[in-house]
């Protein structure tokens, strides 16, 4: 088959360990390729199921030697002693043990979801640009793009003046995340499209980050540059393949709109 060749890099392309040139040759026969448009969204699904589950919690070894070792019997002379230090022993880490891993499945929990939002929106990303009619409405004109979802979407947000910029708006499209209805507005700069996702913060199930830093998680995995942030009540994500220069640029824009 034609795509045979592309379909053995898929999964390095996908991973962002592409040298920059093949990268950038990859990304265009992926817009222009619906079979191999298809096979990145699903690959990607599937790197995000295998993500979440590797997040489920497991018993770390000295947890259960220590286990083990608080219920060994004792030498007959203390029996008694024993067997109340034993259990005592027994009874706080068991407690401990309880406080850790529901603070860890907490934590895990949170994790697994951010992960599985950011993956979502790389597959809403994916998906739109595979798709043969990404915007449902086409104008570069804000002021058109923006009243469209008056009526469409519970909120109301502002869109950037672009004059001056090397930006150019293509048009929108209502979205859902996490069953959460949203305005996806697709942007052009240098051939390469941006993404800009707008949902209300609240609605969501679980805190994202307010910012991406080095505190918070990132989404280093994705074959994207994405930036996201909370303002005014909503929650904003900027991805695509353009520069990580590019996408904090757009992101500026949005966040001096707002």
């Amino acid at each position: 088959m034609v795509c045979e060749s592309w379909t053995e890099k898929l999964d390095t392309y996908l991973d962002g360990e592409l040298p920059e040139q093949e990268m950038r040759t990859f990304d265009a026969h992926v817009r222009s390729c619906h079979s191999c448009s298809a096979d990145a969204l699903s690959r990607v699904q599937m790197k995000r199921t295998i993500q979440v589950a590797g997040k489920r919690f497991v018993p770390s070894t000295d947890f259960r030697r220590r286990m083990e070792q608080s219920i060994t019997p004792k030498p007959k002379s203390s029996f008694r002693l024993g067997w109340m230090l034993a259990a005592a022993a027994a009874v706080i880490l068991v407690v401990g043990a309880l406080t850790s891993t529901y603070v860890g499945k907490r934590s895990g929990r949170d994790l697994a979801y951010r992960d599985r939002v950011f993956s979502e929106i790389a597959d809403l990303h994916v998906a739109t640009l595979a798709s043969s009619s990404p915007v449902d409405v086409i104008s570069t004109d804000r002021h058109t793009v923006k009243p469209w979802f008056q009526g469409k979407i519970p909120f109301a947000f502002n869109l950037p003046e672009l004059q001056n910029s090397e930006f150019s708006l293509i048009g929108g499209r209502m979205t859902y995340l996490d069953q959460t209805p949203g305005a996806h507005l697709i942007y052009d700069v240098r051939k390469h499209h941006i993404s800009v996702f707008v949902f209300q913060d609240r609605a969501l199930s679980l805190k994202l980050p307010s910012s991406l830093d080095e505190n918070s998680l990132s989404p280093t995995k994705l074959p994207f540059n994405m930036e996201t942030w909370s303002q005014g009540g909503l929650r904003y994500f900027v991805i695509g393949d353009a520069s990580a220069a590019d996408i904090d640029g757009l992101a500026k824009l949005f966040k001096t709109a707002s």
